[in-house]
């Protein structure tokens, strides 16, 4: 089963990058861009056909690896 992983800096952490997109779109002449958050997103292919344990594991690969949770939040996608 393939599940997808959103990873994003939680609200309130700078997001340097996001900023330095904003500003070149910007500068490209989009100037009703009003702020840009950057994030990964991350495929896993699980070796379950069952959704609550593939989901899971899925947070349990974030909360270990995929994620820093001091700075970051998650969402398990379908």
């Amino acid at each position: 089963m393939k599940l997808r992983v959103l990873v994003s800096l939680k609200p309130g952490v700078l997001d340097a990058q996001g900023r330095a997109i904003e500003h070149a779109l910007r500068d490209l002449g989009y100037a009703q861009v009003n702020g840009v958050r950057t994030g990964k997103l991350v495929v896993v292919d699980l070796d379950t056909d069952d959704p609550a344990k593939a989901r899971a594991l899925a947070a349990e690969l974030c909360e270990k690896l995929l994620a820093n949770p001091v700075i970051e939040q998650y969402e398990v996608l379908p």
